[in-house]
């Protein structure tokens, strides 16, 4: 699946990760729901960071459409709940 961090660009990960993945977006509901603004920006970081450690980077004159689109590291409470679905960010 493509992935697209908003702000830093798109990286390939396999879909054997989804899981992995998803636990992370869980988390973050939790926290977003909590209004747990460190929990937020901990699991956040985290999740960036899985699909960044899991993927590969695509060079950025690729244009593959992003299955999932992430918020960028800096991104607000606010904005990251403009951008849920029912599943979070990641369906499944």
């Amino acid at each position: 699946m493509i992935v697209r961090i908003m702000g830093e660009g798109q990286w390939k990960v396999d879909d054997a990760h989804l899981a992995e993945l998803n636990k992370l977006d869980d988390e973050l509901l939790e926290e977003m729901e909590g209004g747990d603004e460190a929990g937020f920006r901990r699991t956040l970081g985290a999740l960036l960071d899985a699909v960044r450690r899991l993927g590969g980077p695509l060079p950025d004159d690729a244009l593959a459409p992003s299955e999932l689109i992430l918020p960028a590291p800096d991104a607000t409470l606010a904005e990251v709940r403009d951008m849920l679905s029912d599943d979070g960010l990641i369906p499944g």
